[in-house]
């Protein structure tokens, strides 16, 4: 696991919290990340706003380079729209607990069997999820991207639903965990 924050502590606490289930490593810079991120890792913890290289810059070289293992933006960065074109595979904002944490990744590297259209739906599922508590019904209809991805992620739920009987299980245990922060 690779945990990227130019912030020391708090990717030494992500990283420590991460300890006890998973091997880590440290990048505190995005050319840091971008130096260390290879096969090696399953996962990769990335911040987006980071001075040298942007995490958002982190990620799209990750991918052309063949990256693909898990990619989670962990970050205080309130999402926009642009996030529904990120090949990321989940989206958690800052602060974090453990728990969420833990449980995020765990959904990500504990399935046994991969299958890409269930992988697809939990990558849209978390786009949607934080934009829809972030932006207003009027700016996401306004979105033919947000449109598009409704749509295929209520096709992908159709046939994963069909195909799968553990699905609704799948998806209720997906759907607990909290990828935005609330002051509630």
């Amino acid at each position: 696991m690779l945990v990227v924050d130019d912030e020391h502590d708090v990717a030494d606490t992500q990283a420590l919290k991460l300890g006890e289930r998973y091997e880590t490593t440290v990048a505190y810079s995005g050319q840091a990340a971008l130096d260390a991120a290879g096969p090696e890792f399953d996962a990769v913890l990335l911040d987006r706003r980071m001075p040298d290289v942007h995490g958002d810059d982190v990620l799209s070289r990750l991918r052309e380079r063949g990256y693909d293992g898990i990619i989670i933006m962990l970050t205080a960065v309130d999402a926009d729209l642009n996030i529904l074109e990120m090949p990321f595979d989940d989206y958690l904002q800052k602060p974090v607990d453990q728990s969420t944490l833990l449980s995020a990744l765990d959904q990500h590297l504990d399935r046994p069997d991969e299958d890409d259209r269930l992988d697809e739906y939990f990558r849209i599922s978390s786009k949607l999820s934080v934009l829809e508590r972030e932006k207003s019904t009027s700016q996401l209809e306004a979105s033919d991207e947000y449109t598009r991805l409704k749509e295929r992620a209520r096709e992908l739920e159709w046939v994963l639903h069909a195909e799968n009987d553990d699905f609704e299980e799948l998806k209720e245990t997906y759907q607990s965990i909290s990828r935005s922060y609330s002051n509630n």
